[in-house]
């Protein structure tokens, strides 16, 4: 038997940021799928795969859906989708087989409007993405032993330290990156290779695209990442955080010399 491969019914241990360590440390000289075929067979039933349908997660669906295509995986609707996102929801769940989960703050954005005012993306991005993303990820991943998330250290400052294997500390449980040590050369090559389906507006200037009203086209030689949340200070949307809990900002990056 692979030493990466456990028996999905063994009892599992319990898992807490220490003992972390040492298996980060393995994982960081692996290959994605073998970080994935590890918390595959670990977690089994309760590790779930967490996409935006960007290019690095049709990457780990396509991986997940050759190890283990009964895995679940879910993505947070917003309701601010792009047309063409939601196309290429449709067009990976036939072509891989894989059946999406919704998750939803419970929140319609007129109701958010009638509460917080019309338009809360420009007055509060913040506010906006913990009431439509941050919160119903809580609690999604309440009952769950572990996620993945396809976050790489070269789309952001704010990723650079990204961990293959780490603690959650917001949501409380195992945290994987595969591709975390994957360029964006990387993840395009192995696309091509494998003749993947994606979202249409990345040939339009999208290299990140997120919600319609905080995303825009990046100009040459712009970061991945420099159509989020353009002209604010805002770098993430807070479900991705450094490991003492906090979210990195725009100005903190420049303060502390990030490359």
């Amino acid at each position: 038997m692979n030493h990466l491969t456990l028996v999905e019914n063994k009892q599992r241990p319990s898992w807490f940021p220490a003992n972390l360590a040492p298996l980060n440390r393995r994982f960081e000289n692996l290959p994605a799928s073998d970080v994935l075929r590890w918390g595959l067979t670990t977690f089994a039933d309760d590790i779930v795969l967490s996409t935006a349908f960007g290019p690095s997660g049709v990457v780990l669906m396509h991986m997940v859906s050759q190890i283990r295509p009964k895995t679940a995986v879910f993505y947070l609707q917003t309701n601010l989708f792009f047309p063409e996102t939601l196309a290429l929801r449709d067009e990976l769940s036939e072509r891989l087989g894989l059946q999406f989960t919704e998750v939803h703050s419970g929140l319609s954005l007129n109701e958010q409007a009638h509460q917080f005012g019309a338009a809360l993306w420009q007055r509060n991005p913040d506010l906006c993405c913990r009431l439509r993303k941050v919160e119903p990820l809580r609690r999604y991943l309440a009952d769950k032993k572990a996620w993945i998330t396809g976050i790489r250290r070269d789309q952001s400052p704010t990723r650079r330290q990204t961990q293959i294997i780490s603690w959650d500390n917001a949501n409380h449980l195992v945290k994987l990156c595969p591709l975390a040590d994957w360029t964006q050369e990387q993840v395009w090559e192995y696309i091509h290779q494998h003749n993947l389906p994606t979202n249409i507006l990345h040939e339009e200037g999208y290299p990140s695209i997120g919600c319609m009203p905080c995303t825009r086209p990046v100009a040459s030689g712009e970061p991945e990442r420099a159509g989020r949340w353009a002209g604010t200070e805002k770098l993430e949307c807070g479900i991705h955080i450094q490991p003492d809990g906090t979210v990195v900002r725009v100005s903190q990056v420049a303060v502390n010399g990030s490359r």
